[in-house]
C-alpha cells in the first residue's frame, strides 16, 4: 500500500523556511506542521521568528504556540502532536508540509523514533543542577561525554537542557540515550517524506542571522522577555533558548546590551553550523539554493513529488 506523501522543509536559522513553505503550502493546497522547539511557546513570538498571522497568509499552522513558558515539553509529545496534526491535514485531503529547525523533533518522524516516556527523579535533576553550578557545565559535558559520546557528540557543550537529558536518561533507565534510541527505530515509518534543505554560501547565511538578531531587537525582543518574566513564574526550559537567555544576561546586568547583541548573533551562528552538520547526516535530503527565486524552489519540490 503506498504510504501518505509528506512534504518536510528543513535548514539553519534565518534561511527562509518560512516563507518557502507558505509559497509552497499555497501552491498545492498545503498546510503546515511546525517543527521548531521554541515556536511551540505561547507570548515567545520573537526571539522565536514566529511567522505573524499577515506573513502566514492564511495558511493554517499546527504544533505552533500551544505550550505555556511553564511547562516542560519532550521530543515524545512533540511527534505525538506532530502526527495528530499530520492524519488531521491528510484527512481533509490536504498536503503536510513540516516545517523547522530542530533536529531531534524532524529525526523522531522521519525514522520514527519512539522516546520513552521518562518519570522526571527530581532530586537527580536538583542534584545536576547543584554540579553545573559549583563545577560548571564543562564537567557535566564530560561526564555526559563518558556515559553517551556518540549523544554526547551531537550537541553544543553549553546546551544545558540536551546534556541533562542525556544524564538522566541513563540514571532512571540504565541505557544510554543511543541505545534506546537505536532500539526504538524498529518501527516501520508511516509517511514517504520528500526531505529538501536550504542551503546558502556561509558569509551570506550569517549575514542573515545578524540582520535578523538586529530586527528582533528593534520589534521589542527585550520587553517581550520583560513581559513573558511578569507574567509567569518559572521557566523549566523556555528561557535557555537561544536568544532568549542572552536578554535575561543583559537584565540581570551580566552583558551590556551590545554585548548581548553580539552574543546572541555569535551563538546563533555558531548554532546554525551545527544545524547544518545535523541535515548532512540525512542522506535522502534534497539540498535547494536558498538564493534561488521562491517560485523555483517551489517548482522543484513539486517536480520530486511526482
Amino acid at each position: 500500500m503506498e504510504k501518505p506523501k509528506v512534504i518536510m522543509i528543513c535548514g539553519p536559522t534565518a534561511s527562509g523556511k518560512t516563507t518557502l513553505s507558505i509559497a509552497l503550502a499555497k501552491k498545492i493546497e498545503g498546510e503546515i506542521v511546525s517543527a521548531d522547539s521554541m515556536q511551540i511557546y505561547q507570548d515567545m513570538n520573537i526571539g522565536t521568528a514566529k511567522p505573524t498571522e499577515e506573513e502566514k497568509q492564511g495558511i493554517p499552522h499546527y504544533v505552533m504556540d500551544y505550550v505555556s513558558p511553564e511547562m516542560r515539553y519532550s521530543v515524545a509529545e512533540y511527534k505525538k502532536e506532530a502526527k495528530k496534526a499530520i492524519h488531521t491535514i491528510l484527512a481533509k485531503g490536504k498536503m503536510p508540509i513540516v516545517v523547522g529547525g530542530t533536529g531531534l523533533y524532524l529525526d523522531s518522524l522521519l525514522y520514527e523514533i519512539d522516546y520513552p516516556e521518562i518519570e522526571l527523579d527530581e532530586a537527580y535533576r536538583q542534584k545536576l543542577d547543584q554540579l553545573a553550578q559549583e563545577k560548571g557545565l564543562t564537567y557535566l559535558y564530560e561526564k555526559a561525554k563518558q556515559i553517551d559520546p556518540l549523544a554526547t557528540a551531537k550537541i553544543s557543550p553549553n546546551d544545558r537542557k540536551r546534556i541533562q537529558r542525556i544524564l538522566e536518561i541513563y540514571h532512571a533507565t540504565g541505557k544510554t540515550k543511543t541505545e534506546q534510541e537505536i532500539a526504538s527505530r524498529q518501527k516501520e515509518v508511516e509517511f514517504d517524506y520528500h526531505v529538501y534543505a536550504l542551503s546558502w554560501d556561509r558569509a551570506i547565511l550569517y549575514e542573515r542571522i545578524n540582520q535578523r538578531v538586529d530586527l528582533m531587537i528593534e520589534q521589542g525582543l527585550i520587553e517581550e522577555v520583560q513581559n513573558i518574566q511578569k507574567k509567569y513564574t518559572c521557566f523549566p526550559t523556555a528561557m535557555q533558548g537561544l536568544g532568549y537567555k542572552e536578554v535575561v544576561d543583559y537584565l540581570e546586568g551580566k552583558l551590556t546590551k551590545e554585548e548581548m547583541i553580539e552574543k546572541i548573533k555569535q551563538e546563533t551562528r555558531r548554532y546554525s553550523k551545527r544545524q547544518l552538520t545535523w541535515f548532512r547526516k540525512n542522506k535522502q535530503t534534497i539540498w535547494l539554493e536558498g538564493a534561488n527565486d521562491v517560485q523555483n524552489n517551489v517548482s522543484l519540490i513539486l517536480e520530486g513529488l511526482h
